[in-house]
């Protein structure tokens, strides 16, 4: 397709540059704007009706006018070059490098628009991936090809947690063909070091392609960052038939900037100022994730969100649940004890986790023993408000040893190091060690084979 060149801007709003007299522009297009002293920036086409065109700029507007600034419509869409050799490496939110390393040598360019799946397509998520985190190994857990957020609130560690999966995230048997890749949006630099520092300590920067949107970069690059990341997704899995993860944070900071340019766009907002349009876009992003039949390669997606004011009903954290299939959620009581990760099981949620789990998977006993914890766990929790009110004296027997269990689970399964990287079997031999402190009688979610053959040898005679 031929260039157009027109010099027919109408007005300069925000990030957005407003073309009149266009025609045959198309939606995503690509375009070259020329500043009046010759710099040129990218952008791409936002919106395109009646003779006009709606431009975002990936950068900064500073310096645009408009009687003299050129916009060229390029006739393609916004590619993203993929190989086998962005492994190892760190690019910037528009998939040039950050590194200081050369350009990636292209195997191919691809929309990073990407393509819906049939959903006749998919294929049952069935395979466990292990992250060496009990409480999502244990009672939440991750299946490939799976899309699981982790709910988080401003100031607590998700971004600790988020590295520690990316770290330690595995399909047992198949570490060879595992591949990590970190998108994260709107970040400090601070952060951004941390990130780049991790990985290149432990080495997991050799497995992974890391995206870094920072927080002075144009806040339109936030809404292409994910969509880069996905992009290379899907080469890594599609092509090269590897197991994927794709980890995404900050999403809060993705949809603050879709409210920016729909805010400058001037559209009627919805809930919270957010668009209209925001669960839609959302599911661009989070249904790319999954298991297509007949390719060995999957994608697995964990999108990281903090919530505004810790409140779950938000419209973010709202709209994620309805698209994604469940939740991790960190719990800011928890932090402030000092426990970490500050994993809150009683609100979080897998719901692909029975597809994942049990013999040949992870081991016959795991769907008995997290549903026990779970029960033992929240029963604990409530006798724990109960003896505020009435006093720890008040409380039987029993329902001290359910006291005294939430306070151990706390300390014993929830908590662990940041390096600390348990195998399935070590967090499903330490819930039964911890249960060995209730009463044979009140295990009542478990097979009675499976404490006979786990759970006998951490019962006191």
């Amino acid at each position: 397709m031929a260039v157009k060149e027109f010099q027919t801007v109408k007005e300069i709003a925000g990030p957005l540059v407003f073309v009149e007299g266009v025609k045959n522009i198309g939606y995503n297009e690509l375009v070259s704007i020329t500043l009046p002293d010759g710099e040129k920036r990218k952008g791409q086409v936002l919106e395109t009706s009646r003779g006009m065109a709606v431009v975002q700029i990936f950068g900064p507007t500073a310096g645009l006018d408009v009687p003299t600034t050129r916009v060229q419509f390029l006739g393609e869409t916004l590619r993203l070059p993929v190989s086998d050799e962005m492994l190892g490496r760190v690019y910037n939110g528009l998939g040039e490098p950050r590194d200081k390393g050369p350009a990636t040598i292209a195997e191919d360019k691809i929309d990073i628009s990407g393509a819906a799946i049939n959903p006749y397509a998919r294929s049952e998520p069935r395979d466990f991936i292990q992250t060496g985190i009990s409480t999502i190994d244990g009672l939440n857990t991750l299946v490939r090809g799976q899309k699981l957020p982790i709910f988080s609130g401003s100031g607590l560690p998700h971004n600790d947690v988020a590295v520690q999966i990316a770290r330690q995230a595995q399909v047992p048997g198949q570490e060879a063909d595992f591949a990590v890749i970190f998108a994260a949006m709107g970040i400090t630099y601070e952060e951004a070091a941390f990130f780049m520092r991790d990985f290149e300590r432990t080495g997991a920067l050799e497995r992974a392609v890391l995206f870094l949107n920072l927080a002075d970069d144009p806040s339109v690059e936030r809404l292409i960052t994910p969509r880069m990341a996905l992009t290379t997704a899907e080469f890594l899995a599609y092509e090269r038939d590897m197991q994927v993860l794709v980890i995404l944070t900050d999403m809060t900071n993705y949809c603050e900037s879709l409210r920016e340019i729909a805010a400058a766009r001037e559209e009627v907002p919805g809930r919270r100022g957010y668009p209209g349009y925001m669960y839609t876009d959302l599911s661009n992003i989070y249904e790319r994730a999954g298991v297509i039949k007949g390719r060995k390669g999957t994608i697995t997606q964990l999108s990281i969100l903090s919530m505004p004011g810790d409140d779950i009903t938000h419209p973010i954290p709202d709209l994620t649940g309805y698209i994604t299939e469940g939740q991790i959620v960190l719990g800011r009581d928890l932090h402030r004890k000092g426990i970490y990760p500050p994993v809150d099981v009683l609100p979080c949620l897998s719901r692909l986790m029975n597809l994942g789990i049990g013999k040949g998977r992870t081991r016959e006993d795991h769907r008995g023993v997290a549903d026990q914890l779970y029960s033992a766990y929240a029963e604990g929790r409530d006798l724990r408000s109960l003896s505020a009110v009435v006093g720890e004296e008040a409380l039987t027997d029993r329902d001290k040893k359910f006291l005294k269990f939430a306070e151990v689970f706390e300390k014993r399964f929830i908590t662990q190091d940041k390096n600390e990287n348990r195998t399935i079997e070590q967090t499903l031999d330490l819930g039964w060690e911890l249960l060995s402190a209730i009463p044979e009688s009140e295990l009542k979610r478990v097979k009675l084979e499976h404490i006979e053959k786990y759970g006998k040898k951490y019962r006191k005679e």
